[in-house]
């Protein structure tokens, strides 16, 4: 199993990041994410699942997202969701945006990828910590550059 924790200091309002995060404009930050479709949306969100699916190169996988955390007060945003990606690994992600002034947000994002069976235990191993810190570390300054354009609008 690979963990991750990340935070990063973006100077924008807590409210312009948040934005990325909505259905409609998910894509800016996770290009890689060619369709999201709602299957089911609950009072709340939580319990909320969704179909993604995903390109990489010229393959694209299709899964179920849920929704498993959800909180969104002025000075803290948080989600939370889970799923299953080509039968082989079981993967949590939870971004959180925390408050520290007007135009200054800390960005938390963390999660866990667990291979499932024999095949995604050995991908994991093969793939490494290395390679998934670069996917985690790229994913974050995407997050902070898109953020950064929102705030010049």
């Amino acid at each position: 199993m690979i963990k991750w924790y990340e935070e990063k200091i973006i100077p924008v309002n807590i409210e312009t990041i948040w934005t990325l995060f909505e259905l409609e404009n998910i894509q800016r930050i996770m290009p890689n994410v060619i369709e999201n479709k709602v299957l089911e949306k609950k009072e709340g969100v939580v319990g909320s699942t969704y179909q993604q699916k995903y390109k990489e190169g010229k393959r694209v996988e299709t899964y179920i997202v849920e929704d498993l955390e959800y909180e969104n007060t002025p000075d803290k945003k948080h989600s939370k969701s889970g799923f299953t990606l080509a039968k082989a690994f079981e993967i949590e992600v939870a971004f959180t945006l925390i408050k520290l002034s007007e135009n200054e947000t800390k960005f938390i994002y963390q999660g866990q990828n667990k291979g499932v069976n024999f095949l995604g235990k050995v991908l994991l191993k093969l793939g490494g910590e290395k390679n998934n810190n670069k996917v985690v570390m790229d994913f974050m300054e995407l997050v902070e550059k898109e953020a950064l354009k929102e705030a010049k609008k």
